[in-house]
């Protein structure tokens, strides 16, 4: 990979470079987890969906879930990245309260999925290539909770076995804002496969941030030479599950780090947690390394193996992904590019987008979805599955405005009859009266009765043609705004003699 052109933090003693690379867990969307048949449904009550594989009960064997690796299939697949036919699953070994096997069962040298690349766009435009290293699945672990009593923790094992994807990146993002726009792009690609719903509050989808410092130069010798040591110790926060706190974590961290460096100080690789609170890291425990874990393959369980010929099946199944919509957007709509990566972000915007602008014009439907639509289910705190006006409702009053049946002024207040009350925009038009006056002889007898009481408004107009605006907003005040705008405007300009 080519060097990104060089982004430098100035520190008191020079110039630094920030290097980031992202560990994201996924869950894989599933009925039942990774080695067993009990479900992963989230909400359940405490230690209700464990089995006795979950609980590690003696003489429980794992089973793999072959939709698991399917989903694992597909999302590598949706990360232009390789697939590989034979992997295995590892123990890795570690004590804790929430892991009853005493070890988790994981891919360490031979993942499902090995390298890949995704393009991520950036807030100014800049599109920026991130490699994947590899993706594995994995089982989670349960969750300890220690805020039930003062003297005791309690352990729920519903999570434990659940099946996850970690997907890891290589270094190749260089600021808070490319590490944030990463894990977004990231987000946005399981959605649209179907294989994480990437709900971070539940979550579904967490990062592990990697972060370190090296002075300006550091990361084009690493690329030069693939050794890592010109990018400097790094730290690795984890469980970050929110695009917005990675983005913190990595301003943070980078300042961190550099401070302590330019005071003589030294940075240890460990394992930090992010408090949201005061937007500060700080230590939980020194890094471990591979070895810490003693990793070896699960004796229960035979390497994992499928053909080419399954990778093409599930490759057949794949969407038409956030890339691919946005440049389609772009040449089947006439959309600016920004507003077509903006409709592509979300899967259910886009579907409601495409919805709304099938036979009509574009640029139209994408601005009244993506500014009265959005803007009212805003307000309203609502998501479109349960929005008050649905795709066809929005595509019929944007065809009144197209046949001018009625104005873009009204077609707002239809709207927003719409949102309160519902119903067919036709219907309330048709009802209400508020057809647009295309009439131009009754048009006209507005117009001459205006500019009859208006003399020396007409003298400033001859002077000053372009004040013709007050003239058009009275004789659209006394036709309640249904006169046609563009007939009011031809009118006033022969009767007032503006070019």
């Amino acid at each position: 990979m080519t060097a990104q052109p060089r982004k430098v933090l100035q520190g008191a003693t020079g110039d630094w470079e920030v290097v980031v690379g992202l560990e994201v867990h996924a869950q894989v969307s599933s009925n039942a987890k990774l080695f067993s048949g009990a479900s992963a449904e989230y909400g359940a009550g405490p230690n209700e969906n464990v089995s006795l594989v979950d609980a590690a009960m003696p003489g429980m064997l794992p089973v793999i879930n072959r939709y698991c690796v399917e989903q694992a299939i597909k999302t590598g697949l949706g990360l232009n990245a390789k697939i590989n036919t034979w992997s295995r699953f590892d123990r890795k070994n570690y004590f804790y309260p929430d892991l009853p096997q005493g070890y988790q069962i994981s891919q360490y040298k031979d993942p499902i999925v090995g390298e890949g690349e995704i393009e991520v766009e950036l807030d100014d435009g800049e599109v920026i290539k991130v490699g994947i290293e590899r993706l594995h699945l994995e089982q989670d672990a349960g969750k300890s909770i220690h805020d039930l009593a003062p003297k005791e923790s309690y352990v729920d094992l519903n999570r434990s076995g659940v099946a996850l994807m970690e997907i890891v990146s290589k270094p190749h993002m260089r600021s808070a804002e490319e590490g944030s726009a990463y894990f977004s792009k990231l987000r946005t690609i399981v959605r649209y496969l179907g294989t994480c719903d990437g709900n971070m509050e539940q979550g579904s989808m967490r990062a592990d941030v990697n972060v370190s410092v090296c002075r300006a130069g550091g990361y084009e010798k690493f690329l030069e030479t693939g050794d890592f040591k010109h990018l400097g110790t790094r730290t690795e926060t984890k469980n970050v599950n929110s695009i917005r706190y990675v983005r913190q974590v990595i301003d943070y961290e980078a300042r961190r780090q550099i401070e302590v460096l330019e005071a003589g100080g030294q940075i240890d690789q460990e394992t930090r947690l992010f408090n949201v609170a005061t937007g500060e890291t700080r230590i939980m425990r020194t890094k471990e390394d591979a070895h810490d874990y003693r990793y070896f393959p699960d004796p229960d369980l035979l390497p994992l193996e499928f053909s080419d010929e399954w990778v093409e099946e599930i490759r057949a199944t794949l969407p038409e992904l956030p890339d691919e919509k946005k440049r389609r957007f772009v040449e089947e709509y006439g959309l600016p590019l920004y507003d077509a990566t903006i409709l592509a972000m979300d899967r259910e915007k886009a579907d409601f987008f495409e919805a709304v602008a099938k036979g009509r014009d574009g640029k139209m439907a994408a601005n009244w979805v993506m500014g009265d639509f959005f803007g009212a289910l805003n307000k309203m705190d609502r998501d479109i599955s349960d929005s008050p006006v649905s795709a066809d409702q929005l595509g019929g009053l944007i065809d009144l405005i197209a046949d001018k049946t009625i104005s873009g002024k009204i077609a707002k207040d239809v709207f927003a009859i719409m949102l309160e009350e519902g119903g067919d925009p036709a219907e309330i038009v048709e009802k209400r009266g508020l057809k647009q006056v295309t009439d131009t002889g009754a048009i006209e007898k507005v117009v001459d009765d205006i500019i009859a009481a208006n003399p020396d408004q007409v003298a400033q107009v001859k002077e000053k043609p372009k004040t013709m605006g007050w003239f058009v907003g009275q004789v659209m005040k006394a036709t309640g705004g249904k006169a046609n705008p563009q007939a009011v405007n031809d009118i006033l300009k022969a009767k007032l003699g503006v070019e």
